[in-house]
């Protein structure tokens, strides 16, 4: 390339990542790498590996940074990432849904807090090590593709970029696949070449979120009933944001059959459980939506649609319901609608939008 195009790349210190800014330099661009400060609790573990949160994860960024012969700089998003995820995650929670900090992280302090700052430093991009692809079509218009390697895919996370986004990012490993990546992170001799995964909440210790919460929220806590789906009372909770759509252990409760969490009623302050045909959904209704490869949803449309990362899609029909809402029927019923997650709708493997889920709607006798 006749002039070095400068792209910042996000660096939580773990193979991904680490490759992406490899290959970017392999490539000609001007690389500056960063990694973001994102939550004080991770002090507490810091030796741990738990991906972009510990102080071990800064000192494994700059290693790479200093292997591939690129400047590597710490920025200070602390105060935005307890807004925009701590607190949402916190909230989500008391009001009864099970929130997915990963969006919120990537949507608020990815897409728009370090993406700003990128081109404030005179970046034309950002880059990061999603696996997930960005095309654009005949039209111009960019669009957001599965990654190649489907056990890895992360489009789902992604579903948050819009057209303004795309245009100044990039996505290196969308076209590997993830045994590839650990053998170029070996032939580029990086020294996490063979860092674990991290499949944690980066923030909260041990991943235990139930003792982050009595920490951190207690009031939201509050004990109660557990009924059947015809308000029977059945046991007791300890506070209704400690259980999950679809759980089945932890329940204490001694029944003929299995039973599971069907909905979390937080007025009621109930946790309603039920057979494993009650924990399946026919439809839901989403909001704060997101398009990409559309401008709207006017009319109905057919899609592939997944209401949880690591999920397979089912077959459906997405609705528009006003403004910002929809309706999603499936051909077959999911399983474990969760208000609070996500559903991103798919054509093949092109990320049509997506958006929250608010309600899951039960089947009609």
């Amino acid at each position: 390339m006749s002039e070095k195009k400068k792209v910042v790349v996000a660096m939580s210190g773990g193979v991904d990542s680490s490759l992406t800014a490899a290959l970017l330099v392999e490539q000609g661009y001007d690389v500056i790498g960063v990694t973001m400060r994102l939550a004080d609790e991770s002090r507490d573990y810091c030796d741990m590996d738990r991906g972009c949160c510990s102080l071990k994860s800064v000192d494994d960024a700059r290693r790479v940074c200093e292997v591939i012969g690129i400047p590597h700089y710490t920025m200070n998003f602390k105060d935005m990432f307890k807004e925009k995820v701590i607190d949402y995650f916190l909230d989500d929670y008391a009001h009864g849904r099970t929130p997915n900090p990963c969006i919120a992280c990537n949507r608020y302090v990815k897409f728009e807090g370090l993406m700003a700052k990128a081109l404030e430093l005179g970046a034309e991009y950002l880059a990061t090590g999603h696996y997930a692809r960005i095309e654009q079509d005949e039209t111009g218009r960019f669009l957001l593709k599965k990654g190649v390697d489907e056990t890895k895919d992360q489009s789902y996370a992604l579903y948050h970029l819009n057209q303004k986004t795309l245009a100044h990012f990039l996505l290196p490993l969308g076209v590997f696949r993830k045994t590839h990546t650990r053998e170029l992170a070996e032939k580029y001799d990086l020294p996490v070449a063979h860092k674990p995964d991290s499949q944690e909440i980066c923030f909260v210790p041990n991943d235990d979120y139930k003792a982050y919460l009595r920490e951190k929220n207690p009031a939201c806590l509050v004990p109660g009933d557990i009924v059947d789906t015809k308000g029977n009372v059945l046991g007791h909770h300890e506070g209704v944001p400690l259980y999950t759509i679809g759980q089945r252990r932890g329940l204490g409760i001694a029944a003929a059959e299995p039973l599971y969490v069907v909905r979390l009623d937080m007025k009621k302050n109930q946790v309603v459980v039920g057979t494993n045909k009650d924990v399946f959904s026919p439809a839901l209704i989403a909001d704060d939506l997101n398009w990409i490869a559309i401008d709207k949803l006017t009319e109905p449309m057919r899609v592939t649609a997944k209401v949880r990362y690591g999920r397979r899609e089912g077959s459906a029909v997405v609705k528009p319901l006003g403004e910002d809402a929809v309706r999603v029927d499936f051909d077959t019923p999911q399983r474990a609608v969760t208000p609070g997650q996500s559903v991103v709708f798919y054509d093949g493997d092109t990320v049509i939008g997506g958006g929250v889920i608010r309600e899951a709607c039960a089947h009609e006798d």
